[in-house]
């Protein structure tokens, strides 16, 4: 009889202690879960920032590209203008 409720006794320990385990396990991970999400969430703040300046340089560049080209584009044109103008003279001296 002592042997069959010390068999009982010692099953419950192990049982109970198995449970206590269990629930540290469960606040560990929950632990986990929460630090992961707080450092995603402080690489999404980082990667924003930084996409926003890269954005803001990109624009700046972009702006100045345009403006470059714009110049050389009117300087283009004028120059074909010339060039025209006088091929128009030359041909119609020639016509003469």
């Amino acid at each position: 009889m002592k042997s069959k409720v010390a068999a009982i006794l010692a099953a419950g320990v192990f049982c109970s202690a198995s449970l206590l385990f269990a629930q540290d396990v469960v606040h560990d991970v929950d632990k986990g879960a929460k630090d992961v999400g707080h450092d995603t969430k402080v690489a999404a703040k980082d990667t924003a920032k930084g996409t926003e300046k890269a954005a803001d340089k990109t624009g700046h560049a972009t702006k100045v590209a345009a403006k470059k080209t714009g110049h050389a584009t009117k300087t283009a044109a004028k120059d074909t203008a010339k060039g025209t103008e006088k091929a128009a003279d030359k041909t119609a001296d020639a016509v003469k």
